[in-house]
């Protein structure tokens, strides 16, 4: 049995990844992976994700550049959760922030926090 054989994944087949800067230990994203998006970051350096909602697999900045080199891998004491620590080259966040946790719950309103690092229609496009 291999490593990634005592994961625990969902009935999907995919587990949940946070990526977090491996020196600042800012919490950068969290997407899902499955086994072949894990086995590809393992092999690549680069994290690779599967998309729920595209249902295909994608490597973090294939669009934007704004790719994350792959420092260390951790799971958690279930096995149920990866913890990847990496460096970021550019923002974390299709949304142009540098990472995707830029709005705090203030009151009962949800708060921008952050200063954005990229306008995303200029990198990606006008979503029609």
């Amino acid at each position: 049995m291999s490593a990634l054989d005592e994961l625990k994944y969902d009935a999907n087949g995919l587990i949940p990844a946070i990526v977090q800067d491996h020196e600042t230990d800012e919490v950068l994203m969290m997407a899902y992976m499955n086994k072949a998006s894990l086995t590809k970051t393992i092999e690549t350096g680069k994290t690779h994700f599967w998309s729920r909602s595209r249902q295909k697999y994608w490597m973090k900045g294939e669009s934007s550049g704004h790719v994350q080199d792959v420092v260390d891998i951790y799971t958690d004491c279930d096995a149920d959760t990866l913890l990847i620590r990496a460096r970021q080259h550019g923002a974390a966040c299709h949304e142009g922030y540098h990472n995707c946790f830029f709005r705090k719950l203030e009151g009962d309103a949800w708060h921008v926090v952050a200063t954005k690092q990229f306008d995303p229609n200029e990198v990606y496009g006008q979503k029609e």
